[in-house]
């Protein structure tokens, strides 16, 4: 069914800030249409937009042709999520959002729908986080010996690089010896990872939806394959704004580390390393596009170290 969906201004922001003009203003531009293209292609009713919806994607609930609810992502592809399809075709269901159809080219995917507005951040944090250990556990499955998805060590050489690059570029807004640690961590952790699964790497509590088949399942992954300690960073930087506004927001971190090892039955110190890695790549990142939570961000990764 053809119908004509604004742009939610929030979304408009962050893409033009995150991706600038030349990749974000054109994606926008097209993304009315896409809608009805989709709708037409897909047979689907538009209901509403999901708000305030992903940072990048633009996110409707929808009805299919026998009236089934479902839910129509539209997305900026780019190397985070070209290959978020692929993950979730591998995971089936079994932890995360069922996919029901894609376009993978256009960022397109049409979904199960989900409590869109039930993330694990409606639990308290002990709660939450023992449900997302469940969650992330399930979805770390063998990949194909053909799957296309970004190891995890081409990442660590590219964060080898830019961490440095991208830390003289700003001035030197955090300690050097961070950023040394950080390039001998990328090193070191991958090329002594014990494992090859299925990666996540974004399941933190507002990624994780309440559902109708399952209580809670994963959304929006950025797919990556390589050691399941890699996968807990999110968790471990997770609702940082209450983290740094406690009196010992170290002490909480290193606990959270601690606690996801032993859950999860990994190396605490591999946990650790691969969160400051994380951190600090998205620290300077988001230090680099004036977003403010730069500064929590590098903290974290101070109290990592």
């Amino acid at each position: 069914m053809s119908v004509r969906v604004e742009v939610p201004q929030r979304l408009a922001r962050t893409a033009l800030r995150w991706c600038g003009e030349q990749a974000a203003r054109p994606w926008l531009a097209q993304l009315p249409d896409a809608v009805a293209e989709f709708a037409d292609r897909w047979d689907l009713t538009v209901e509403r937009p999901v708000l305030p919806g992903g940072a990048l994607s633009l996110t409707l609930l929808v009805r299919r042709a026998d009236d089934s609810p479902a839910t129509l992502k539209l997305g900026l592809v780019d190397r985070y999520t070209a290959h978020e399809a692929d993950a979730l075709a591998l995971w089936d269901g079994v932890g995360a959002v069922q996919l029901l159809a894609a376009d993978t080219e256009r960022g397109a995917l049409l979904l199960e729908r989900l409590q869109p507005d039930v993330s694990l951040r409606s639990l308290a944090e002990d709660r939450a986080m023992l449900e997302a250990a469940e969650v992330v556990r399930k979805l770390w499955v063998t990949p194909p010996a053909d799957c296309a998805i970004e190891p995890v060590a081409d990442r660590a050489h590219h964060w080898g690089e830019s961490i440095p690059q991208r830390y003289a570029d700003l001035g030197e807004p955090c300690p050097k010896a961070l950023v040394d640690e950080a390039v001998s961590l990328c090193r070191e952790l991958a090329a002594s990872q014990p494992e090859t699964v299925v990666l996540h790497t974004d399941c933190h509590h507002g990624n994780v939806l309440s559902g109708t088949r399952s209580k809670w399942l994963a959304i929006d992954p950025r797919p990556m394959l390589g050691e399941r300690a890699f996968d807990l960073g999110p968790l471990v930087r997770d609702r940082i704004d209450t983290v740094v506004a406690e009196v010992r927001p170290q002490a909480i971190v290193r606990r959270r580390v601690t606690w996801l090892a032993n859950a999860l039955d990994l190396d605490p110190e591999r946990v650790r390393g691969w969160a400051l890695v994380q951190t600090l790549a998205l620290g300077l990142w988001c230090m680099s596009v004036d977003d403010p939570a730069a500064e929590d961000l590098l903290s974290v990764a101070e109290w990592l170290s």
